[in-house]
């Protein structure tokens, strides 16, 4: 006789989870967090570079450096004298013409607001001058005529001025203050320079001998 109980198929094999499908299962995570750590480690890297970069540059190439002020020469554009001497006129004005340079040795552009320039002689202040704004370009140099007024009788009292100018040399000290502004990228910074000089004048050639200049700059 036939068994009556229905003897069910087994479930074909490929319904079935191995071992090997379980651990395939397990290593999909573990290699997209490789992936994830590498990715965040190169941009890391990366970001670390251009940091490194960014810093080297500020220190070198944008690093602002002081400008440069410096006095080339001096023209005596008017100088009346008593008739027959070397003495100039009491009452009257001499009128100097200052050539100042101004050095930008950054690699951006210098914007200087007006300059100011006070003339010494024997330690007495003879004469003062507001030179105009300017600019100087990325590592040029700006040069411009500052006029001078001497006050005459302020020379006059001076009891070794007649030897000096007899000797054709005139010892002149000179005060002169730029202030301006550096801008690079990202890098701005207000830059004042205050100049002191000592200077020997050629009366005769109207040039300058012996300059000795100290600087001061407030960053």
């Amino acid at each position: 006789m036939e068994s009556s109980e229905q003897v069910h198929p087994l479930a074909p094999a490929s319904g079935r989870y191995t071992g090997s499908d379980d651990q395939e299962a397990a290593a999909v995570p573990k290699t997209n967090r490789r992936r994830c750590i590498k990715c965040c480690g190169t941009i890391t890297v990366l970001l670390l570079i251009q940091a490194i970069v960014i810093v080297i540059l500020i220190f070198t190439v944008f690093k602002v450096k002081d400008p440069v002020i410096r006095m080339n020469g001096v023209t005596i554009d008017r100088l009346e004298l008593i008739n027959g001497t070397t003495t100039p006129r009491p009452g009257s004005n001499i009128t100097l013409t200052a050539d100042v340079s101004v050095k930008n040795s950054n690699f951006a552009s210098f914007n200087y607001q007006n300059t100011t320039t006070t003339l010494f002689y024997r330690g007495v202040v003879i004469g003062e001058a507001r030179g105009p704004s300017g600019k100087a370009k990325a590592r040029r140099t700006m040069r411009m005529n500052v006029t001078v007024d001497v006050i005459t009788d302020r020379i006059l009292s001076q009891p070794d001025l007649n030897s000096d100018y007899s000797s054709g040399l005139l010892t002149i000290g000179s005060y002169t203050s730029v202030g301006g502004r550096v801008k690079m990228i990202f890098v701005k910074k207000h830059v004042t320079v205050r100049m002191n000089c000592s200077m020997t004048v050629n009366v005769t050639s109207q040039a300058i001998q012996n300059q000795r200049c100290k600087r001061k700059v407030k960053l």
